[in-house]
C-alpha cells in the first residue's frame, strides 16, 4: 500500500510539473478566517509582500547615498523616476504631476510583479485577474472620484465629444459611456492575458525540452527547443517591462480625463 501511495504521489507530482496551468494555483500558507471571512495568507500574498519590499528597497537604497556620480542602484532608481515623471508630464501635463506618486508606485508594483514572476519557482501575481482587476478598478475609481470632486458636472463633458452636431449626440454619448465603462476591463485583461500567455508558453517549451531529454534518441534535438526557451524568456522580460509601461501610461491618459474633461 505504501508503494502504491508513493507511486501515486510521484505520478501526481509529475503531472503537476508538466501542467502549464498548475503554476497559477493559489495555495494558502496561513489560514485566516476572521468573522467567517476567508482572509488567508496565500502564495500570492507572499509574493506581493516580496514585490513591495523589493521596490521599496530599490528606492531607499538607491537614493540613500545621493552621490554625484551615481552607482548602479542609484542609476536604476533615477532612471525609473525620470522615466515615469516624463510619462506623466507627457500624458497629463504639469497638472498631472500631482498624481506622480500614485503612478510611480503603480508602475513599480506592476514591473516588479512581472519581472519577479519570471524567476523559476516564483509566483506570477499579475497572472491573476483578481489582482489586475483590482488595480484597474482602483485607477478608474480615482478618475471618477477626482473628476467629480474637481470638476463637478463638467466631468460629464467627457462623454460629450466637442464639435459634434447635436443630432449625433444620442448615438455618440452611449458609445462614449460604454467605452469608459470598458476601460477597467481592457486595462486589467490586457496585463493579465499577456502575462498568463507568456508563462504558459514558457512552461510548455520547458516541458518539451524535458520530454525530449528523456526520450533517448530524440535527446539530440533537445537543444533546439532549449534555445527557443531562452529566446522566449528574453522576450517575456521585454513584455514584462512593456506591460508595466503600458499600464502606467494608460493610467496617465485616464487621469488626464479627470483633470481636463472633454475632448
Amino acid at each position: 500500500m505504501k508503494q502504491l501511495y508513493r507511486h501515486g504521489r510521484q505520478d501526481e507530482d509529475e503531472e503537476h510539473t508538466m501542467d502549464p496551468i498548475h503554476q497559477f494555483t493559489i495555495k494558502p500558507i496561513a489560514d485566516l478566517h476572521p468573522f467567517g471571512i476567508d482572509a488567508s495568507f496565500t502564495n500570492a500574498s507572499l509574493f506581493m509582500v516580496i514585490v513591495v519590499l523589493s521596490a521599496a528597497a530599490l528606492m531607499l537604497l538607491g537614493t540613500s547615498s545621493r552621490a554625484l556620480v551615481p552607482g548602479r542602484l542609484q542609476s536604476m532608481a533615477e532612471i525609473a523616476y525620470e522615466f515615469v515623471a516624463s510619462t506623466v508630464r507627457m500624458a497629463g501635463g504639469h497638472d498631472g504631476m500631482r498624481f506622480f506618486p500614485f503612478v510611480f508606485t503603480l508602475f513599480l508594483f506592476v514591473l516588479f510583479c512581472n519581472v519577479i514572476g519570471l524567476v523559476p519557482y516564483t509566483f506570477s501575481v499579475t497572472s491573476q485577474i483578481a489582482v489586475t482587476g483590482a488595480l484597474a478598478l482602483l485607477v478608474i475609481g480615482i478618475v471618477i472620484v477626482y473628476g467629480l470632486l474637481q470638476n463637478g458636472t463638467r466631468f460629464l463633458k467627457l462623454f460629450v465629444p466637442s464639435g459634434v452636431p447635436f443630432a449625433l449626440l444620442p448615438f455618440l454619448v452611449p458609445i462614449e459611456i460604454i467605452s469608459f465603462l470598458a476601460r477597467p476591463v481592457t486595462l486589467s485583461v490586457r496585463l493579465f492575458a499577456n502575462m498568463l500567455a507568456g508563462h504558459i508558453t514558457l512552461k510548455v517549451m520547458g516541458g518539451f525540452v524535458v520530454s525530449l531529454l528523456g526520450a533517448g534518441a530524440f535527446a539530440i534535438v533537445a537543444p533546439l527547443p532549449f534555445a527557443m526557451t531562452i529566446l522566449l524568456a528574453a522576450f517575456e522580460l521585454f513584455v514584462a517591462v512593456l506591460q508595466a509601461y503600458v499600464f502606467a501610461i494608460l493610467t496617465c491618459v485616464y487621469l488626464n480625463d479627470a483633470i481636463h474633461p472633454g475632448h
